[in-house]
């Protein structure tokens, strides 16, 4: 199956993109898409997730032409 994912802020940078088409396989957890993506790190506390723009849980289950979105937590001053 085929994700959208798409990095934000600092992990834009960190990663060296904002957006690339991922084939996986059925079945996989946010957590496991983020795992692909990092290339084997434990998402920190500072690492939020969503799919389909909606804010979701690492334990997740992503679908076929979901779009999974990984971010920092906002702050401000």
């Amino acid at each position: 199956m085929r994700v959208k994912v798409r990095l934000f802020a600092s992990l834009r940078e960190s990663f060296g993109y904002a957006e690339r088409d991922l084939e996986v396989k059925d079945g996989l957890t946010l957590n496991d898409v983020w795992k692909l993506v990092s290339e084997g790190k434990d998402p920190s506390v500072a690492v939020m997730m969503a799919v389909n723009m909606d804010y979701a849980q690492p334990d997740v289950k992503v679908n076929d032409g979901d779009e999974v979105a990984f971010f920092p937590p906002v702050t401000g001053g």
